[in-house]
This record gives C-alpha cells, sequence and structure tokens, in this order.
C-alpha cells in the first residue's frame, strides 16, 4: 500500500524540484574586479602594462582609458578574438619628447619654513555589466548595462556622490575624489540579480584612477519562456507529461482499491 501511495505522490514531487530549481536566484558571492593605475612612460617613451592573471583586452582598455582598436593597433593584434597571456607587455601610448632641451640651471629657490599639507584626488569609475555566465569577470560578450544606481561615500561622512549607469562604452567616473577610505554601492537594475558583492571598500590616493567591474545577471523570474515550434513550451510539456504520469498512478491505484 505505501508503494503505491508513492507512485501517486511521485510525480507531483519532481514538479516540486523543477520549479523550486528554475526560480531560485543567483547567489552574489563574488568580489567586484577593482583596477589601480598610475601609467607613467618609460625612456624610450612607451607606456607598458603588464598583464595580469584575469585581465581581457576589455578590462585594459578601461583600466587604461583608451580604446580597443587603439590597444589592437599598438600591439598588432588580429583576428576576432584577443588572446593575453600573463606577463605579456602591452604598449598603451607612446610619449614624444621626453628629452629636455639643456638650458641654463635654474635659481634654487629655498622650501618655506612650514609647508602647508596638500591633500590631493582621484578618478573613481563604475562599470557595471551584464554577467552572461554569471562568473562574477567581464569577458567580451557581456555589454554594460544601463540603470544601476551608484553610491559613493568616504567613512567620514564629507563626501557623498550618486550616479546611475547609462549602458555606454564609457563607465559612470567620479572626477577629483578626495583621497581618503571610501565604500561603493550598487544597486542593480530591477529584474537581475547581482554576482559580485555589491559593497566594495577602497582607499582613494591621489593621482590613482580606480575602475570597479560590477556584474549583474538577468533573474530566472525575467528570463523569457523559451517557445517550442508550434508556439508551445518545453517546460509546460514536460509539466504536462508528469501530470499525466500522475493521472496514471491515481488510476492504477483507485482500479486497484476496487479490486479489493
Amino acid at each position: 500500500m505505501i508503494q503505491k501511495k508513492f507512485v501517486f505522490i511521485f510525480p507531483f514531487i519532481i514538479v516540486a524540484i523543477l520549479l523550486v530549481w528554475v526560480f531560485l536566484p543567483v547567489a552574489a558571492s563574488p568580489q567586484p574586479q577593482a583596477y589601480y593605475l598610475t601609467p607613467t612612460p618609460g625612456a624610450d617613451g612607451r607606456i607598458i602594462y603588464t598583464v595580469k592573471a584575469g585581465d581581457t583586452c576589455i578590462s585594459v582598455t578601461l583600466l587604461n582609458n583608451i580604446s580597443l582598436d587603439q590597444l589592437r593597433k599598438l600591439n598588432n593584434i588580429t583576428g576576432a578574438e584577443c588572446p593575453l597571456i600573463v606577463g605579456q607587455k602591452l604598449v598603451l601610448g607612446i610619449v614624444e619628447n621626453l628629452t629636455a632641451t639643456p638650458g641654463p640651471s635654474p635659481t634654487p629657490i629655498p622650501l618655506p619654513p612650514s609647508p602647508t599639507p596638500f591633500n590631493g584626488s582621484a578618478d573613481v569609475c563604475i562599470m557595471l555589466y551584464k554577467d552572461v555566465n554569471g562568473n562574477g569577470i567581464v569577458e567580451s560578450n557581456e555589454p554594460p548595462l544601463s540603470g544601476g544606481a551608484v553610491s559613493l561615500t568616504d567613512r567620514a561622512g564629507k563626501v557623498s556622490l550618486t550616479g546611475s549607469t547609462t549602458g555606454g562604452p564609457d563607465p559612470l567616473c567620479f572626477l577629483k575624489v578626495p583621497e581618503g577610505d571610501y565604500n561603493v554601492s550598487v544597486a542593480v537594475p530591477q529584474g537581475y540579480n547581482a554576482t559580485t558583492n555589491t559593497n566594495y571598500p577602497m582607499k582613494v590616493i591621489a593621482g590613482d584612477q580606480i575602475i570597479l567591474d560590477f556584474g549583474a545577471q538577468l533573474s530566472a523570474k525575467a528570463l523569457p519562456t523559451p517557445v517550442s515550434e508550434g508556439g508551445r513550451s518545453p517546460l509546460l510539456g514536460i509539466l504536462g507529461g508528469l501530470l499525466v504520469l500522475g493521472g496514471i498512478g491515481l488510476a492504477v491505484l483507485l482500479l486497484t482499491t476496487r479490486r479489493r
């Protein structure tokens, strides 16, 4: 008798498991990617960047504020893909006329006895992207995402900046941010789940250019229902088949009960 009841209940257990799996939200655990850059040309005038683990052509161009075409031309990168190797030296630009023209020695000027301390600033840029595969790493096929609400505040409570991502090729940038300890928070648009942590503490140092990449993936509830040939959803077909099996099991149970 217990086996017959299990045959009747089993299809409904399968339906419940499928529904939980389809609508379970994506967990947001990885940290956003952070890049800190202060480019300095070498003796030959070339600005060099060394590829690190996790770098892509997109992240390198965002970090160094150059276009993908410039990166390809300067480094003779061809083909649809843009492969990078850890330790590879990339040319980001060439500065001309680095050698100073000889001239008279400047007259030394004595420093004041008590110089006034100077606090510098830095640029902080935020990039929100559609994390298609949900791995928390921005890739070449993952476009920018608009509608993300960004907040940049310092821990002293003196600076509070807000903005929204536009989905364009350029990230949202806060210019001339005073150096100090800050927290960046991002609220992803409705219908998306964050694939990276949405809060990131950081230290702003004068002269730096900081880029943070936050990821978001379209939630299961917002995904369109795939339609097969004939205009019917495969998921509905599976659920219908399971319900038919449940009906067959119920019929067998009833027939067996009547015979007894």
